[in-house]
């Protein structure tokens, strides 16, 4: 079958194009911008890709459309798409029944940690020796893609994101991925481009829920209130917890969580040692030795598994260090992951002078739905620095001035990029740790701060 993508350079969409191709099928695909990473990997995937939307792409004559939820109404292809009763269908919904039916599907939801969590699971299943298949929307070390197929492969875990299927299907995406096993890392409010309130997202988390089987496992931390208020509506499968009172739980640890103790109903498993730092990712861990038990993973292979986990790209990254200056790259953007981010980030590096660099790009940042958490997600930063464009699809729909009004001394705020990146040479010292925060590109600040340092 040939199939077109619209939409093709998402994570997302990327990754599901990779996964058709391994399944036999014929696939191009179109986006607007077509630039590497994601048009390199595809084409070296055999994926012919095609820039823009234009109608032309009608004579490609494929069997089927398939649509990623960034096409929108007015979109020229997707209209002429519809006025010739072409056939067509969303990235999920085709990942669902052409693929994941035929898996025992390991999906992991939740507000926060979705990408590290799924990039932990595949690694400990991969250690195990289970190769098993997974979308996933990073890159892990460990594994050096996004996405993997082999038909032969029965196990597949995948990133279950609560976003929107497509314009013409407002349900989560995760409600097509037949999970048997899933994790509810946390819930919170995000996405208010698309959610009106907490209530509208629990409801599709529910959704998600009452559609795995008895057999299946639904795993939750503790005291998460929204979670427990989707569990109240109704659960039909097998539950665990994690967290503080859970079956799973962290013994003995150091304070930056680099080193702790697995405890299972009490009784201590093993320990971790790592590179990474945090509660969350404590939390990450003992969500994803829960999961892979349910399949069959003995808990002290999964221990051994996560103490070799090197991570994923864009989460506490370093990307470099110029005189005793570290630089990292963090895709935390939530006022949560914010907070939670440089807390681990302080617990590492002690009474160390840390410098965050924010850029609010999610669609829920620049509404500002919660900008006004933000100074107190940023606490833990000596330093801080808020860049809003004023123009354009990324343009702040609020004045990051007003917010951090009574914080001046600490947190200084930017719409030019050469000017933050300036004003950051400028205060730099040897001994400071930079984190730049931001869900986009930021402007390639990264390598420029590098550079000019």
């Amino acid at each position: 079958m040939h199939i077109h993508i619209l939409g093709i350079c998402g994570t997302f969409m990327g990754g599901l194009a990779i996964i058709a191709r391994s399944a036999g099928h014929k696939v191009t695909g179109c986006d607007a911008g077509v630039y590497p990473p994601m048009s390199t990997q595809l084409e070296e995937q055999g994926i012919t890709l095609v820039e823009g939307f234009g109608v032309e792409q009608l004579e490609l004559n494929p069997d089927l459309y398939i649509i990623g939820n960034v096409v929108t109404r007015g979109n020229p292809l997707i209209e002429a798409i519809l006025e010739n009763n072409l056939p067509y269908v969303s990235g999920p919904q085709w990942l669902g029944e052409q693929i994941l039916r035929q898996q025992h599907v390991l999906a992991v939801a939740g507000t926060h940690g979705k990408t590290t969590t799924s990039s932990m699971l595949a690694w400990v299943l991969e250690y195990a020796g289970l190769k098993p298949n997974f979308l996933i929307g990073g890159i892990a070390t460990d594994l050096g893609v996004s996405a993997r197929f082999n038909p032969d492969s029965k196990h597949f875990v995948i990133e279950a994101d609560e976003y929107d299927t497509a314009f013409f299907d407002k349900r989560s995406k995760f409600v097509h991925y037949h999970a048997r096993t899933a994790i509810l890392n946390n819930l919170e409010y995000d996405h208010a481009d698309i959610f009106p309130d907490l209530a509208a997202i629990e409801t599709q988390f529910h959704h998600m829920v009452r559609i795995i089987p008895q057999s299946g496992v639904v795993i939750t931390p503790t005291h998460d209130e929204a979670l427990e208020r989707v569990i109240a509506r109704g659960i039909w499968s097998n539950q665990t917890h994690f967290g503080n009172d859970g079956e799973w739980q962290c013994g003995h640890r150091d304070p930056a969580g680099q080193t702790f103790e697995v405890l299972h109903q009490g009784q201590s498993i093993g320990t971790i040692t790592w590179a990474h730092t945090g509660t969350h990712n404590i939390n990450n861990a003992l969500a994803t030795i829960a999961a892979a038990k349910a399949v069959g993973i003995e808990p002290s292979t999964a221990i051994e598994a996560l103490c070799q986990f090197k991570g994923i790209k864009r989460r506490m990254e370093l990307r470099g260090e110029v005189k005793q200056i570290c630089v990292y790259d963090d895709f935390a953007h939530h006022p949560t992951a914010i907070a939670t981010t440089l807390d681990g980030l302080r617990k590492r590096v002690g009474n160390a002078r840390i410098i965050a660099v924010l850029e609010p790009r999610s669609n829920t940042m620049k509404l500002g739905t919660m900008a006004a958490r933000l100074p107190e997600a940023l606490q833990q930063a000596d330093l801080a620095f808020c860049f809003g464009e004023t123009h354009g699809k990324h343009a702040l729909g609020w004045k990051p001035e007003e917010i951090f009004g009574d914080q001046a001394d600490k947190v200084k705020t930017f719409h030019d990029l050469e000017a933050l990146k300036q004003a950051l040479v400028s205060v730099a010292h040897p001994g400071d740790h930079i984190i730049i925060m931001s869900n986009g590109s930021f402007g390639g600040l990264h390598e420029k701060l590098l550079k000019a340092l």
